[in-house]
């Protein structure tokens, strides 16, 4: 059986964001396909690390990602273990990956969440150059690349000179099999708890809400989108879940009279996806694949999204679930929440295929 290391460089046991959700999950389902190590932080909840091996070797401090004293100690665990491949999340790792892949004379594979320096490139900050040359140098010591989205996997071969075959989408996958049988039922419990009229409409929008996309998306809901549906007179309400609200926000409290409602961060978020008739996706800037979508689809919600927003789904599966809208065409995002509020379709049979954890975890112990 192969033998794997994966070298994940900040926590995620427990997850509380997309990306965190997709590392755990990603080692979940590979340590059941191999024999899988990963190297983290000591703030990890190694409890959680069912079924693989957890170990503690990289520091807590923000200066791990220079720190000398993990190559020896990585070198030593690769060692003793006969670990053949090492997968590290992100390139920030990448002269670590090299010195192993040099020394230890193993495979070394890369497993990229999106173009990281064209996601900073858009955040505005003028040092994205310096990272398109290390990122791009990293990819290219690589023996293969997981790319998240078929985009990211053109634009790397396209823009950053990375051979085709060694390039292979690996997307972010779904727990859920098939179309859920309970929308309704747990859509009358959150809106028992917050206090809602389960005969209005209820849309949904969910994210790390520190982070500039997120908090713009925000914004464009409180101060675009739902003034049009207020004028629409549609009976509606809008909850939004996640972390670090900004403070001057105030918990949205003065919105409560405004149909929304903020409900902080939740444990069960297929819950709220579940409930949801609607999942708002008004994000117009940041890298990647929108994670939360793929997961609200999954729960049988439709979402509507703006172009930049849905930039990685695979639209063949999507069907009818997805409604793309132009950026910055607030009166259109308005009018197909408006037209979709009250439809109800399933998501395709061919959505849970493609995006099948299970699946993709025994396409990832191929590759290696």
């Amino acid at each position: 059986m192969k033998k794997v290391l994966n070298i994940v460089p900040y926590q995620y046991l427990p997850y509380f964001s997309g990306g965190q959700k997709l590392i755990a999950h990603f080692n979940q389902y590979v340590g059941e396909q191999c024999v899988l190590h990963v190297a983290g932080t000591a703030d990890n909840d190694a409890a959680l690390a069912n079924t693989y091996t957890l170990h503690p070797i990289l520091k807590n401090t923000r200066f791990r990602y220079a720190d000398i004293g993990s190559f020896f100690r990585l070198q030593k665990l690769i060692k003793k273990e006969q670990i053949d491949t090492v997968i590290i999340e992100h390139p920030y790792l990448g002269w670590l990956g090299w010195m192993l892949k040099v020394t230890c004379k193993i495979k070394l594979i890369v497993h990229t969440h999106n173009i990281e320096y064209e996601r900073f490139r858009t955040l505005g900050k003028s040092w994205w150059p310096i990272l398109k040359f290390y990122e791009s140098f990293v990819l290219r010591q690589a023996d293969k690349v997981f790319c998240i989205t078929e985009d990211d996997r053109q634009w790397m071969i396209n823009n950053m000179k990375l051979q085709a075959e060694k390039c292979i989408v690996v997307p972010y996958g779904i727990t859920q099999k098939q179309m859920p049988d309970d929308k309704q039922q747990c859509k009358q419990q959150v809106c028992n708890k917050h206090k809602l009229d389960s005969t209005a409409s209820l849309f949904l929008f969910n994210g790390l809400l520190d982070y500039k996309p997120n908090l713009d998306a925000l914004h464009a809901i409180l101060e675009q989108i739902n003034p049009l549906l207020i004028k629409s007179n549609l009976h509606c309400n809008i909850i939004i879940t996640g972390k670090r609200l900004p403070a001057e926000l105030n918990e949205l409290k003065a919105w409560n009279q405004h149909h929304i409602h903020y409900a902080g961060f939740v444990d069960d978020i297929d819950l709220y996806f579940k409930a949801a008739d609607l999942f708002l996706n008004p994000v117009q800037s940041g890298g990647g694949v929108k994670t939360k979508m793929i997961e609200a689809i999954a729960c049988g919600t439709t979402v509507i999204s703006t172009e930049t927003g849905a930039i990685g789904i695979e639209h063949a599966v999507t069907g009818e679930k997805l409604i793309r809208v132009a950026d910055n065409d607030w009166n259109g995002f308005a009018e197909e929440i408006l037209k979709h509020a009250q439809q109800q379709t399933d998501t395709p049979v061919n959505y849970y295929k493609y995006y099948n954890w299970q699946q993709i975890a025994e396409q990832v112990v191929r590759s290696v």
